[in-house]
């Protein structure tokens, strides 16, 4: 296993051509597909990326992440994805991680940035002040390091989520099955290639986290953003986008 802390680097220069692979983009809790852009727009040179959005808040009561794990396994018979590369934030990564769990057989590799399924100190626990448009966009701000990548988009995104009861239901009904669904004891089981990229400032699923996946997983690499929050896929996307590049072409 190896950990390492990296800075940008001065030039992007293409490694050996890797071969073409299905990528899988799975975005957190209060994500949208726009998370993804800047790596979708990276691999979908070569690669066949897909981005589907996951059901966040379907009417189905009671079923918390397992019906998003069910949701990924409809979409991937469905567009006939074979062994694909699983690229979850947050919440999506736990999802990535149930998948592998249930069909270990069926998964590429795995690429990981601050995600459940350890700990996390979610924005999804309880929501105060929901009518307050500077208060939300304040909590937002406080999962970045870098806050320029809040823009009215984003906030106006997650406002109008918390604006709605059932959509509200939904949110802290994943949440705390996240927080139930505590993967320690099942993460030895994953052996293929994972890949952790966690920013050094993230105070939603913190370094020490980071460090917890790396020990448990057989199979991991783990690198350090510095000046990052819980998105680094945003925050940093040109070393993100290395990091993933150097792994798929492993």
């Amino acid at each position: 296993m190896q950990v390492q802390l990296n800075h940008t680097p001065k030039t992007f220069l293409p490694h050996c051509v890797a071969q073409t692979k299905d990528i899988i983009l799975l975005h957190g809790l209060f994500g949208n597909l726009s998370n993804w852009k800047k790596v979708e727009h990276r691999f979908a040179v070569q690669h066949q990326v897909w981005t589907p959005e996951l059901p966040l808040f379907s009417k189905i009561v009671g079923q918390g992440l397992d019906r998003l794990v069910l949701f990924l396994e409809q979409y991937i018979e469905k567009n006939h994805i074979v062994k694909p590369v699983l690229i979850g934030n947050s919440l999506g990564g736990h999802v990535a991680l149930l998948y592998t769990l249930k069909h270990p057989d069926q998964v590429d590799r795995l690429v990981l940035t601050g995600s459940s399924g350890l700990y996390e100190n979610t924005f999804g626990g309880s929501f105060p002040r929901v009518k307050d448009y500077q208060y939300i966009r304040t909590k937002i701000e406080d999962v970045f390091d870098r806050k320029e990548v809040v823009d009215e988009e984003m906030v106006a995104h997650v406002f109008g989520i918390v604006q709605q009861k059932l959509k509200v239901l939904s949110i802290i009904g994943l949440a705390r099955d996240a927080q139930k669904q505590n993967l320690k004891d099942f993460l030895p089981l994953i052996h293929i290639p994972v890949l952790l990229i966690w920013g050094l400032q993230d105070v939603v699923t913190p370094p020490t986290v980071a460090e917890q996946f790396h020990r448990l997983l057989p199979n991991a690499t783990l690198h350090y953003i510095n000046q990052c929050g819980h998105a680094p896929m945003m925050e940093q996307p040109e070393l993100f986008n290395h990091h993933v590049h150097n792994f798929l072409s492993a």
